[in-house]
């Protein structure tokens, strides 16, 4: 399942959201997205995980939850267009 997190603080880094994520199951793929031109967090992320239950549960106990002084917000990833 794809996952996206939103609300990042601008100092987390891939590695980071992939600790918080592995207490939760296996983690496939970490990206957080970063602006072209300035190099800097744009404050939300994709994270693949395999196995959907585990990440069901990932995204129930997230959702919400404060993560570098910020509420996360997680979901289900929409798919691209």
């Amino acid at each position: 399942m794809n996952i996206y997190v939103g609300n990042l603080n601008y100092r987390v880094r891939e590695a980071d959201l992939q600790q918080i994520m592995e207490d939760y199951g296996t983690v496939t793929s970490v990206k957080v997205i970063m602006d072209r031109e300035t190099g800097k967090s744009k404050g939300f992320g994709f994270i693949e995980m395999p196995n959907d239950a585990e990440a069901a549960k990932a995204i129930a106990e997230l959702n919400g939850a404060e993560f570098e002084g910020r509420a996360l917000v997680v979901k289900e990833a929409r798919p691209k267009f």
